[in-house]
């Protein structure tokens, strides 16, 4: 990742005024831009700046005492529900504490990411909360760990809400919900209700939220007997159009299944509505349940049967721990429980059993 490479140790405007060749005052009016300063002089102490990994107001943060009060979550969007959720208990935490909360969006962009993670370490943020499931793979693990040092050499945080740390040595607090456990309880629900065919929409193969409900649904179907080719999972993805085109496209090719488990509330959104659009009825043709117990869920038509995932627990939990833990260097774990909602889009199979 060439220049992102970190050290731990803080470094400071002396070195980066070495590296550029001019004086620490000149160093500093260039870095903050309020002065004037010849303009290849500026670049060439950013460029200093950006080869040492610099971060501008780090001497200034050490005056005063390390950081503004000051947390930051970062989502991949603001109009999911269960992000709004999380982003609003960050926001409600840190304001019981007299601090301030930013909220970024990334629209899943990993750049974008790294450059608000940046941003919030040059404004001084103290705790930098990620959120969300991601595909981890050697790309992620680097960038993560990039960002838990990076935050560490200033004095900050990091926090993962709903993916994993890298690894044991990377200062990261992870703050999760026990998705297989939820999805394995919700799969028992449909199973205890006498369904055997149930088809699993919204896979994601590599996303660690996904791919953990997947493994409790496949997990509850083995504890009932099940043979693994009774596991049905189709990966389309997450959202309410996701779950439409799929459960069209579903009932297009079978009717053999007599429940769906929505990989969350939005596809069973998109669930609810195919089924509809093909004249079949929830739950007397076909069950299905979803995941998060997002706000709208109870209105539904029916109201859904899900998983609560309490999302504004997970951003209060995400702020409490970490400054609970703070005396802590390295990384810790925190798995919150899930329960199970029951509505009324779940009953006995009516056509042709089980």
């Amino acid at each position: 990742m060439g220049n992102d490479r970190v050290s731990k140790r803080r470094v400071t405007i002396r070195e980066v005024a070495e590296r550029a060749g001019v004086s620490m005052a000149t160093a500093s009016r260039a870095l903050s831009g309020n002065h004037p300063v010849p303009t290849a002089t500026r670049a060439r102490v950013l460029r200093a700046a950006r080869d040492l990994d610099y971060v501008a107001n780090a001497h200034a943060r050490a005056l005063v005492g390390g950081g503004r009060k000051m947390a930051a979550v970062v989502v991949r969007q603001v109009t999911s529900p269960f992000y709004a959720q999380v982003a609003e208990g960050v926001e409600a935490e840190a304001a019981d504490r007299g601090w301030l909360c930013v909220v970024g969006a990334t629209g899943g962009d990993a750049q974008r990411e790294m450059e608000f993670v940046q941003l919030m370490r040059e404004e001084g943020a103290r705790l930098v909360i990620l959120v969300g499931g991601v595909v981890e793979d050697d790309a992620y693990r680097e960038r993560v760990a990039h960002y838990a040092h990076a935050l560490a050499s200033s004095g900050a945080r990091l926090v993962l809400c709903g993916r994993p740390a890298p690894g044991p040595d990377v200062p990261a607090l992870v703050v999760e919900f026990d998705n297989e456990a939820g999805a394995r309880a919700i799969t028992g629900h449909l199973l205890s209700a006498g369904h055997r065919r149930i088809a699993f929409l919204g896979g994601l193969p590599g996303n660690t939220a996904l791919d953990a409900r997947v493994a409790g649904y496949r997990a509850a179907l083995a504890e009932h007997g099940l043979p693994p080719e009774a596991g049905y999972v189709v990966d389309c993805g997450l959202g309410r159009a996701a779950g439409l085109r799929a459960m069209s496209e579903l009932l297009e090719r079978t009717r053999e299944f007599t429940a769906v488990f929505a990989g969350d509330d939005m596809v069973a959104a998109g669930v609810l509505r195919a089924v509809a659009e093909a004249g079949l009825r929830v739950p007397e043709d076909i069950s299905v349940v979803g995941y998060n117990d997002i706000p709208l869920a109870e209105d539904f038509s029916p109201p859904l049967t899900t998983v609560r995932t309490p999302a504004e627990e997970l951003g209060r939990a995400a702020v409490r721990i970490a400054l609970r833990d703070s005396e802590s260097a390295g990384g810790s774990h925190h798995l919150l429980g899930t329960h199970i909602v029951v509505r009324r889009s779940v009953c006995a199979p009516l056509r042709g059993g089980g």
